[in-house]
């Protein structure tokens, strides 16, 4: 299984619940600093460093994957990041471009790196975190709706693709109001996508929402 963006709190619970469940973690982030600490408190993980923005360093991370470990069987897409506020106005390009590499590039070049992986596996996973933004954008965060929205399109693409492909593979997002305080449900729900078949989650759309008090 190979997180991207695996140094998150997200991330790290996880890489923890998947490890634990005896699934063989590969993290993958852009911090190698980050990831050491990650391999610290996750015996067992492998870890890669890789700017995942960026196409050709990802190829050669999907080949150097392969080499090491063989194909993959789950991608988690959990890299993000938030950019807002200011209304309308207040919607910079700068915030636009941070907010379209993190959200949509990474999960466009890893989903193309790693889509062979997941369609010959017998119990091929995608999943990605997004947010109930996008069901109601506000001005202030349209930047981050729009981004968020432009991942649910790809990933329904990549499941659309498993679904036609006849493959026992499963595209699944994520969704929440805010991740903080949710790491492990986000952890439960990752880890029980190779509990039921494919046809059953694939291209879901799934809520998560805090226990119940």
């Amino acid at each position: 299984m190979l997180i991207a963006g695996a140094t998150s709190a997200a991330g790290r619970a996880v890489a923890s619940a998947l490890t634990d469940a005896g699934a063989h973690v590969i993290a993958v982030g852009s911090n190698a600093e980050r990831l050491r600490g990650l391999a610290a408190e996750v015996p067992g993980a492998e870890t890669y460093v890789c700017d995942l923005g960026d196409f050709a360093q990802v190829t050669a991370l999907a080949e150097a994957v392969r080499a090491d470990h063989g194909p993959i069987d789950g991608l988690i897409h959990l890299v993000g990041g938030w950019r807002g506020g200011g209304g309308l106005a207040g919607q910079s390009d700068e915030d636009w471009d941070f907010l379209h590499t993190h959200v949509v590039t990474t999960l466009r070049n890893t989903t193309r790196a790693f889509n062979d992986d997941l369609l010959a596996s017998p119990a091929g996973r995608l999943a990605i975190v997004s947010s109930v933004s996008v069901d109601k954008p506000a001005p202030g965060g349209a930047n981050y709706a729009a981004a968020k929205a432009a991942a649910e399109t790809w990933t329904r693409a990549v499941g659309q693709g498993f679904a036609k492909a006849s493959t026992d593979a499963a595209a699944v997002i994520f969704v929440v109001r805010a991740l903080a305080g949710l790491e492990t449900e986000l952890a439960t729900a990752v880890g029980g996508l190779w509990d039921v078949p494919a046809a059953s989650v694939n291209n879901s759309r799934v809520l998560l929402a805090p226990p119940a008090s």
